[in-house]
């Protein structure tokens, strides 16, 4: 056995949420990986380091018995619990959403009434039907709903076909979770009024809506000008590049210049991604 006597005087023990530290007064650190035994005397302590050569040694004689084996019949039975209900997340409360139908969106709903119903009775497995009276569609969930999400999934998707989105366009949101619609209106910008309001109409959509379209297909989002407000449909970060571009053409911008920014920053997302 290789090992070595190591004896002082003085001996400090540290421990306090920490490992223990034994210091030499006025020597070395020892570190406390080698030290394996400590003998308290009187007046000495007396400390013996392993070599590591020792120490391969032991660790090579000494063998784990393996655990004794159990028998599988007397181990309780893992329990399998399934996953809760949208019904049984709300504590069996039934959710309501109520979404207006503006006038001038009324014929259009008629329409397309069964594009709507469809994937939102049948998809999202939540109840929708035309309140004649109040002039709303309201939307209920029920206890066959997959999902607590699904009834603002489409109730987002019924309110965006009532700003003026196609329905292929709004269905997205029910497939899509990223999406969303940012309204504003033209005054936020820049208050406008007379001959001069209805230029920067005219700038955002351009000769037969050659402006709105360039901004929607560089920016992959829908845009929708009714009179003085503005909707955009699409993600987060597609969204301000497609505000940013609107909001130049309402304070002024020529739409040649609007284009080359909105290349630049186009370029500069698909390197990105």
């Amino acid at each position: 056995m290789v090992s070595e006597q190591i004896t002082c005087r003085r001996l400090s023990i540290t421990t306090k949420d920490r490992p223990v530290k034994l210091k030499l007064s006025g020597s070395r650190l020892l570190p406390h990986t080698y030290l394996r035994f400590i003998h308290f005397e009187s007046t000495r302590f007396s400390l013996t380091r392993i070599s590591t050569m020792e120490i391969e040694n032991v660790t090579s004689d000494v063998t784990m018995d393996p655990p004794p084996a159990s028998n599988p019949g007397s181990l309780p039975v893992k329990p399998n619990f399934k996953p809760l209900t949208a019904h049984e997340i709300s504590d069996g409360q039934v959710q309501f959403r109520k979404i207006p139908v503006p006038s001038h969106r009324y014929t259009p709903l008629k329409k397309a009434w069964m594009d709507i119903y469809t994937p939102i009775f049948e998809q999202m497995k939540v109840d929708i039907r035309m309140n004649l009276k109040a002039r709303r569609v309201e939307l209920k969930t029920r206890p066959d709903t997959p999902d607590i999400s699904n009834i603002q999934k489409s109730a987002d998707f019924v309110h965006a076909f009532m700003l003026g989105f196609d329905i292929c366009d709004a269905v997205a949101l029910l497939r899509v979770d990223e999406l969303y619609v940012d309204s504003f209106e033209i005054k936020d910008v820049k208050t406008l009024r007379g001959e001069h309001l209805s230029r920067a109409i005219g700038r955002l959509s351009g000769k037969g809506g050659k402006t709105k379209f360039a901004i929607e297909n560089s920016t992959k989002t829908r845009i929708v000008i009714a009179d003085t407000k503005i909707h955009i449909l699409g993600s987060f970060t597609n969204i301000k590049v497609a505000r940013d571009s609107l909001c130049s053409l309402i304070m002024g911008s020529p739409a040649g210049k609007v284009y080359s920014k909105l290349r630049a920053v186009t370029a500069r997302l698909a390197e990105r991604f």
